[in-house]
């Protein structure tokens, strides 16, 4: 059987009196899609950071590649974090520099690569995210939001990275970006072997993108498995999930039985940064 890229065993992750995660487990297998779904306020994007080592568990282990996440100095975390790009939720672009000088900032820090060479990558990302190279010397206040989605993804596979973490990338965006968006994610996937984690609260694209969908509940992942095994299920749990009838998860797990939809929940944070 496939070892898994990442691997999370036995984790538990406090703030304060606050738990996040008790006795969790979850595995990411190399070259999959897997999507994490779930209440706001569970924790969600918690589970981004602990796999490059931004937030630490207070119990377990996390290892990426059978190496303890934990354990490692500032070395060997900038190892993990050259393998893994992060896109963030709002894109976290520098708005001082210019589309071109994001995309080449990554390449700048880790690579030895001259001026030239990195704007024929950054030209290359750009083309790969469907984005024309006129962008390229704009800053970032001039694009519209579905286009800085995209120079973030673009600035995340610059570096050629294994694995590739979404925190809720369609967040704020009309149909047709939330379209674009789920079809780069395939596109990247197919095309550079990459292995994908996707937060989101949105079913179509996790129903779309996935692989496997991992839903966080009660401070855990009560299920892993295909969209279609969790369309099918009766878990009664999972039901009122699909149906937006859970509307948080957080310390207690609690839903109500208010169909109003986790759409309408805020969507600009986890809750916890």
């Amino acid at each position: 059987m496939t070892e898994p890229i990442i691997d999370f065993r036995d984790v538990t992750k406090r703030f304060g009196d606050h738990v996040v995660y008790e006795h969790m487990s979850l595995q990411v297998f190399p070259g999959e899609t897997i999507t994490i779904i779930g209440g706001s306020g569970g924790g969600k994007s918690v589970c981004l950071k602990m796999m490059i080592g931004l937030l630490l568990p207070d119990a377990g282990q996390v290892r990426f590649h059978g190496t303890s996440v934990p354990d490692l100095d500032e070395r060997g975390l900038s190892e993990v974090r050259r393998k893994v790009a992060y896109v963030f939720q709002g894109g976290a672009l520098f708005d001082s520099m210019t589309v071109l000088e994001n995309i080449g900032y990554a390449l700048r820090e880790h690579t030895t690569m001259d001026d030239e060479a990195i704007r024929a990558r950054a030209l290359e990302c750009l083309e790969m995210v469907g984005l024309h190279t006129s962008v390229a010397e704009q800053l970032p206040a001039s694009l519209s939001g579905g286009m800085k989605k995209r120079v973030a993804l673009a600035r995340s596979i610059a570096i050629q990275p294994e694995v590739i973490l979404y925190d809720e990338p369609t967040t704020g965006l009309d149909p047709k970006n939330i379209k674009r968006i789920g079809d780069m994610i395939l596109k990247l996937q197919r095309e550079l072997g990459v292995t994908s984690v996707v937060v989101t609260h949105d079913m179509p694209m996790a129903h779309k993108v996935s692989d496997r969908i991992a839903m966080l509940y009660q401070r855990a992942f009560p299920f892993v498995g295909t969209a279609e095994a969790m369309w099918n299920s009766t878990a009664p749990e999972i039901r009122d999930f699909i149906h937006g009838r859970i509307r948080r998860a957080g310390a207690s797990g609690a839903y109500t039985g208010e169909d109003d939809g986790l759409r309408d929940e805020e969507e600009g944070s986890d809750g916890i940064a």
